[in-house]
């Protein structure tokens, strides 16, 4: 039988509490589950990191990772930077015979395709963080006072929060009455969109954008 063994992870407390990102990477790891892999299988163990992408030393991870190597398992992750946005530790994890790894989103990438697209990612990274600063430079050039500008996008951000939580509180009392129901998140959201209701954003609503609406309430 298949075995494996799944690891999520995200940055910050508040995406751990919100789970938004967990769940995520949750759905990516079932779809390939359902629809990629061999069958039968098993999960033999699930792990989950609160922590960044640029720390290595991860106590859940080094926990699956022992696992993997104990037992054989197939280590599964949702993406690539989820394991970690380092190539270098990328790479040390491919190169050890002992671990099998797989990419939920890429369901059908070899070792190969997989260094060659953190390379690239992490290329990527560093170019956008050398034109951030970049940016940066030629604004303070220029005489922008940029602790005015944090502070114009601090206000624009409160006045955005403000926005969606006076809509969460709008839509609320029907939202708990479903749920207390027993209704599923994805039923609410079919309720919600049969009532000719507009998700936060304007359009239809989701599982998701039920369960944001839920948690910011």
């Amino acid at each position: 039988m298949k075995q494996y063994i799944t690891y999520i992870r995200v940055s910050t407390a508040e995406q751990g509490k919100s789970g938004l990102g967990l769940e995520a990477q949750t759905r990516d790891i079932s779809l390939y589950l359902e629809q990629y892999s061999e069958v039968p299988y098993e999960i033999i163990g699930e792990f989950k990191d609160i922590q960044s992408g640029g720390d290595d030393d991860r106590p859940q991870l080094i926990e699956a990772l022992a696992l993997a190597r104990k037992t054989g398992a197939e280590l599964l992750v949702a993406k690539l930077d989820r394991l970690s946005r380092k190539v270098s530790f990328i790479a040390t994890i491919m190169d050890d015979p002992k671990v099998k790894l797989r990419v939920a989103s890429m369901p059908h990438a070899d070792k190969f395709s997989l260094h060659i697209y953190a390379a690239l990612a992490e290329q990527e990274r560093d170019f956008i963080s050398t034109r951030t600063k970049a940016a940066l430079q030629a604004a303070k050039a220029r005489g922008v006072k940029l602790g005015g500008m944090r502070d114009k996008t601090m206000k624009r951000n409160e006045a955005a929060k403000a926005k969606a939580d006076r809509f969460a509180a709008s839509v609320l009392p029907l939202v708990q009455k479903l749920r207390d129901a027993g209704e599923t998140l994805q039923a609410i959201a079919d309720a919600l969109n049969d009532a000719g209701k507009q998700s936060p954003r304007g359009g239809q609503w989701t599982a998701t954008s039920v369960k944001r609406v839920i948690a910011r309430a």
